[in-house]
């Protein structure tokens, strides 16, 4: 075990005690009966108890006499200039011992001049005052040799001396690892009394003889000498200590205000002002609706009073104006849209053309998508995370860069947790001797462990920074990793080597903390209920054979730890790990999981869209008329070449980007088919439900015909939504963030391909479907044809079967018109409506401030993965966070100037320096989230440099700045130029010894990159660590930090300094994910705007359409507030797919509410007029399309994930998806009919349905065929 035992001598007065000796008898008469002033109590050496023994002084009460000038220069140059006149106690052999112990309490306290002036002034007039006798009591002696030697004494030192002697020095650091320098002269000493304490107690190593210190002491004649002892912050600024070892000394930092701080009481304002502007609407709207009644009932009693005064009897012209049309075609758009027309028209002409020319149309479309999906031979999945959530571009991306290119790739960890948890009664101490011997074994099997490939062995990859010695972090460096050394009295040792980590070193030879290696206690470390073990690997450039290496080592690791976790169980424990691949391989698992449920909820969406559509034309009633009919009517394969020609324009979209070079990821291949699959069965529905509405008007006009009606109306419905989910998806390619910019790319690209065929391709097999039907052909068999259908059919004047005769609507287009609509309609519904979305719409903008950022890595994996314990064990035990490195690119060392913007030790030194400012920021750690000193290379090489550590920087026997360093407190003397860079490489290879522990190989040799030839640093770093970060939100916050603080220490000294940990490049997503998802939603919905006023010719229906949006996508997010749905790049992916989704929801009704069709107009119920009629025909025109299309298929969909073992999924799908459906189905069929019917813009004739007199008489025709709702003439009012 490597023992510093001079550090712990240097704090104690063994080594000031000089001489002593040892008798078997102690004497019974007073040691020090006089106690006066100018009166000694002890004085020489007289030997010592034992060969091995320190030097004891002397009993001697006799007064003080005035030292030869030859010992008066000692102890002036020794203790300072008012030891220049007086007598004292002591003799030049103790000088001299004294002088020789301060040797290496100076290397400790040297950056501190008010600690080291007060621990010199405390052992100086200890050994010398002329007044010993009035502070210093003799209680034990023995005799040896005929001489008296002190083995026991008190000594009075006066509390407020004491108190200030400890407060100078309980922040002082020292060293490479910033040990705190009270560890090592008080034994981590919480207050003066037990700095004390530990200095006088009788030890191998420690002071030779018992001190005590008593706080009070009846011996007549003694007291405490009032001293004052040197502040850290002292007036005097010879001995003011620097910002790092002295707080009262540091520059002041700018206060903090958190983002999100604004709140009214426990409210957030922003939620404060959404509840409270509700609150304000709604008393608003009931004190109307209040007063609007009592006006109603006033009003109606003055009506009967004057008709009882009028003439009761009828006009004979009342009937005159009877209708022969209902109300609502007398308020039916008059005006044509233009782009309307010109949409309609087009989309005539390539209906006609499709259906004329099916087999051409549809060989084209094949081979377009055959050329585009060859693009498959160069597809790439992308699995990499750093490359899936980071932009090539930003600046962590560039930061981990060059980081990895100065110092290499960060550090491979290979990490256990040993847990004693697993006891009915409770959690225990997991350490015991048979425990720690057993894990001895257990790290020896892991140093033989073979790669199966390669054979390689830890220490073929492990990191070394001091020689051959691996870095290893385990509780067995405590006890050098040597069975036989854990005997007994283990826990003793274990207390002491975590009290003092230096004293116990492992062979690599960085102290090692006990909050890195245990866990779970909170003062016995032999309490800890949980322990740790850490192999740390070299790690090297992607696809590197070394890596390779590695990676077949960690497989070999990861089966013993599989093993060895069998074998904790047996003794009771529970072990839990993670290798370096182990999460990599874990997200795989978990994708490979995912992809079966996620094929499951496809086949169910294919198979209910390919059911569904069959039956807009086969009642129930015509089934069991004539079964055979069913096999005519059935659409089983129109359904299938729709759900194909979906897949066609997935294949077709990864295809064309895969040309283009763009990598797909995970998110791409499980979600763009749920997207075009949302958006094209939707199409598909609404283009048969209109193609049969025209076969039942235009019965006579041939197939080609009545499909380029059909797409007339439908096609630019289809090109409203196409487009603005085109343009809304492909918003994200202005993102930087990989996963989501080829996510979006490649979604804009399926669904404008599934637009494009589904007016092409699906249009031909639409008319190739008619035909077979009108020939009475078997669905899926079309070459076999079922004559006993056509008993179900009509002739037409006798010259053969004719199809169509009105078959009956079915119960869901009855429901609609029939009874909701009407409902919904009504005057009361639509205020009662509108009141509980917009309270819904305030309750999503109430919880926004409540959406956490982040995504938990337990989450991502599969819920039965072995690192889900490992991850709970980490934030439950691991109190160490990660290192955190400040990195300065092109530090021109060289320059005094530069050097005094980095240093801290010395006076001249900037006072915001970079290591000054991150001493400040590790001083407010609850913000910062910095918990560790920094460790400077710039003042350590200085101190190395310091002649007064004579054993550090040696050049011919001598120290290599003797005579240049008259100011010790300032940078004068020390190197500049090419001498500074000579020094410096000489500091990086110096290895750290015991008579030197400032040297700069294990700490800083790998931190510092020095150019020679340009005498500069392109680049170096300054190593703390942050606080232990157990949630995904304080893994966020404290990169934030680390990027304020970085930028504080850029504007402050003008280097460019920038903050990184390993973990920074997962988390720069979040640095500006919440104005990303702003602005890409904002942009989003902004696109919507445009495209809608566009299509539709109204600003005003186009504003209703955004807002609707607005209103969905702020109830999801609410929603995921409640369900727990933090926002990242998973989530933004998915508000992005929600926007697309919920324009597909609104945009068919707004289009139906714009341009009402006729034939669904003339049978609006007489109370409806004007926006009420058009809203009521949008609704029953289309509203069972979307209901059945959309709102079923996704909601049978999504029903499926909730069957995966996925979390990611679960949470971030599932979940999301619910909502999805939901808020937007309820949107677009409830709210948006309601409020279009409240402010919905000027309507335009729709082209198909005024004709002239052939569509006229079409009308009437369809009109005639459909059944009656029963009509009611009553309005609902107030």
């Amino acid at each position: 075990m490597t023992k510093l035992s001079q550090l712990i001598a240097a704090g104690s007065l063994l080594l000031l005690a000089n001489l002593g000796a040892a008798s078997d008898e102690p004497d019974s008469t007073p040691y020090t009966p006089k106690h006066e002033a100018g009166r000694c109590a002890i004085r020489g050496h007289c030997g010592s108890k034992s060969l091995f023994g320190g030097q004891l002084p002397c009993v001697d009460n006799d007064p003080a006499e005035e030292p030869d000038e030859k010992l008066r220069n000692q102890l002036v140059e020794l203790c300072g200039p008012k030891w220049s006149t007086g007598p004292v106690c002591c003799l030049a052999e103790q000088v001299a011992t004294l002088k020789k112990s301060f040797s290496t309490p100076n290397q400790i306290l040297a950056a501190c001049p008010a600690c080291k002036d007060n621990f010199y002034n405390l052992f100086c007039t200890f050994t010398c005052s002329p007044d010993q006798s009035l502070f210093i009591n003799v209680t034990k002696t023995v005799v040896k040799n005929g001489k008296t030697l002190v083995t026991e004494l008190d000594q009075l030192v006066h509390p407020d001396y004491g108190t200030g002697f400890y407060d100078s020095c309980k922040d002082v650091k020292f060293g490479p690892t910033n040990s705190k320098a009270m560890d090592l002269i008080g034994g981590g000493a919480k207050n003066y009394s037990q700095m004390l304490t530990f200095l006088g107690k009788e030890r191998l190593g420690g002071s030779p003889f018992q001190m005590n210190f008593p706080g009070e002491y009846s011996e007549p004649g003694m007291g405490a000498i009032p001293a004052k002892a040197r502040k850290c912050n002292d007036e005097d600024p010879d001995f003011r200590c620097a910002c790092v070892d002295c707080e009262a000394t540091c520059p002041a930092l700018p206060d903090i205000e958190e983002s999100g701080s604004c709140h009214v009481g426990k409210l957030p304002c922003l939620s404060f002002a959404s509840i409270f502007t509700y609150g304000v609407l709604l008393f608003t709207s009931v004190l109307a609706v209040v007063g609007h009644v009592a006006w109603r009932r006033h009003a109606k009693r003055r009506s009967e009073r004057l008709r009882l005064l009028a003439d009761a009897a009828p006009s004979d012209d009342e009937d005159e104006g009877d209708l022969t049309e209902n109300g609502a075609m007398f308020d039916r758009p008059q005006k044509t849209y233009i782009v309307n027309t010109w949409c309609d028209a087009a989309f005539s002409r390539l209906g006609h053309v499709a259906a004329r020319f099916p087999a051409i149309t549809i060989v084209t479309s094949i081979i377009f998508v055959s050329i585009l999906s060859a693009g498959w031979f160069h597809f790439e999945l992308e699995k990499d995370p750093a490359r899936l959530w980071v932009s090539p571009t930003s600046a962590a991306a560039e930061e981990k860069a060059f980081f990895d290119s100065n110092f290499g790739p960060f550090y491979r960890a290979e990490k256990i947790f040993l847990v004693n948890d697993t006891e009915p009664s409770g959690p225990g101490p997991v350490l015991s001797r048979d425990t720690l011997t057993w894990w001895m074994g257990v790290e020896k099997s892991v140093r033989d462990l073979r790669g199966q490939q390669w054979g390689s062995t830890l220490q073929d990859l492990c990191l070394k920074p001091t020689g051959n010695a691996c870095v290893v972090q385990t509780v067995s460096a405590y006890f050098q990793n040597e069975p036989g050394l854990v005997d007994d009295d283990w826990k003793e040792t274990l207390r002491m080597c975590a009290d003092s980590p230096v004293e116990c070193r492992p062979e690599y030879g960085q102290p090692l903390e006990p909050n890195m290696i245990l866990g779970g206690y909170s003062s016995d470390p032999a309490d800890a209920i949980a322990m740790t073990v850490t192999w740390v690997l070299n790690n090297y450039p992607e696809g590197s054979p070394e890596l390779d290496r590695a990676m077949d080592w960690e497989q070999a690791m990861k089966t013993r730890t599989l093993q060895l976790q069998e074998e904790a169980k047996q003794r009771g424990l529970r072990l839990s790990f993670s290798t370096e691949i182990s999460l990599e391989e874990e997200l795989n698992k978990s994708t490979n999981t995912d992809a079966k449920i996620i094929v499951i909820s496809y086949i169910i969406m294919f198979l209910y869209a390919s059911i569904a559509l069959g039956s807009t034309t086969l009642s129930v009633r015509d089934f069991l008329r004539n079964p055979a009919i069913s096999l005519v009517e059935s659409k089983f394969t129109l359904g299938v070449v729709g759900i194909l020609i979906v897949l066609m324009s997935i294949t077709s979209s990864i295809g064309l980007f895969s040309w283009a070079g763009l990598r797909a990821t995970l998110i791409i291949v499980d979600v763009i088919p749920f997207i075009v699959l949302a958006v094209g069965v939707d199409n598909i529905f609404l283009i048969v439900h209109e193609f049969e509405r025209v076969n039942i008007s235009h019965p006579d006009e041939v197939v080609e015909v009545r499909i380029s009606k059909a797409l007339g109306r439908m096609g630019p419905s289809i090109l409203f939504s196409a487009i603005t989910e085109t343009i809304s998806f492909a918003l994200g390619a202005f993102v930087g963030m990989p996963a989501v910019r080829n996510f979006a790319i490649y979604a804009a690209g399926a669904v404008f391909i599934n637009a494009i065929l589904q007016v092409t391709m699906f249009i031909s097999v639409l008319t190739l479907n008619q035909i077979r039907v009108e020939d009475s052909r078997a669905d899926c068999f079309p070459c076999v044809q079922v004559k006993s259908a056509r008993i179900h059919l009509s002739s037409s004047n006798g010259t053969g079967a004719r199809f169509y005769e009105a078959p009956e609507e079915s119960w869901l287009q009855q429901f609609i018109h029939k009874t909701y609509a009407p409902w919904l309609l009504g005057k009361k519904t639509k205020a009662v409506v509108v009141m509980v979305f917009l309270g819904i719409f305030a309750a999503g903008v109430a919880l926004i401030p409540e959406i956490e950022l982040g995504l938990d890595q337990r989450v991502a994996i599969p819920d039965d993965s072995y690192l889900i314990p490992y991850f709970n064990d980490l934030y439950d035990y691991f109190d160490a966070g990660p290192p955190v490195y400040f990195v300065t690119r092109e530090f021109n060392g060289t320059q005094r100037k530069q050097q005094e913007e980095v240093c801290a030790r010395y006076t001249s030194c900037e006072q915001m320096s970079l290591t000054n400012i991150l001493e400040q920021e590790r001083k407010r750690a609850d913000v910062s989230y910095i918990s560790s000193p920094t460790a400077s290379w710039l003042d350590d090489f200085f101190q190395w440099l310091d002649p007064m550590n004579k054993n550090c920087c040696v050049e011919m026997g001598k120290p290599c700045f003797a005579g240049r360093r008259d100011d010790t407190r300032t940078l004068a003397g020390l190197p500049e130029g090419e001498e500074f860079v000579r020094y410096l490489n000489k500091f990086l290879k110096s290895p750290t010894t015991e008579t030197c522990p400032l040297g700069g190989l294990a700490s800083y040799g790998s931190a510092v990159v020095v150019d020679s030839e340009r005498d500069t640093i392109p680049a170096s770093h300054f190593r703390t660590s942050h606080s232990p970060l157990r949630s995904q939100d304080d893994f966020i916050k404290a990169y934030a930090s680390a990027r304020r603080i970085s930028k504080i220490i850029s504007d402050s000294t003008g280097l460019d300094v920038f903050p990184y940990s390993v973990f920074y490049v997962f988390f720069d997503q979040y640095a500006s994910i919440v104005s990303l998802t702003a602005a890409l939603l904002g942009s989003a919905v902004g696109i919507i705007f445009l495209v809608s006023t566009a299509l539709l010719g109204s600003v005003i229906t186009a504003t209703v359409v955004a807002a609707t949006v607005v209103m969905v996508i702020v109830d999801i997010i609410g929603a995921m507030a409640v369900m727990g749905v933090s926002l990242n790049a998973v989530s933004l992916v998915n508000l992005i797919i929600c926007v697309g989704i919920a324009v597909e929801f609104c945009a068919h009704i707004a289009r139906a509410f714009m341009f009402p069709s006729r034939k669904f107009m003339e049978r609006v119920r007489n109370r409806f007029r004007g926006r009420d009629a058009r809203a009521w025909t949008a609704l029953t025109n289309v509203g069972g399309s979307v209901f059945s299309g959309i709102t079923v298929t996704k909601i049978l969909g999504v029903t499926v994930l909730a069957f995966t073992r996925s979390k990611i999924f679960e949470i971030y799908y599932f979940r999301v998806w619910v909502a999805l459906v939901v808020f937007a189905a309820s949107h677009a069929l409830v709210f948006l009919p309601v409020a279009l019917s409240l402010f919905g813009g000027e309507g335009y004739i729709d082209p198909e349905s005024d004709g002239g007199l052939e569509e006229d008489l079409a009308a009437r025709r369809y009109r005639a065929l459909m059944p009656e709702a029963d009509d009611t003439d009553s309005d609902e009012g107030y």
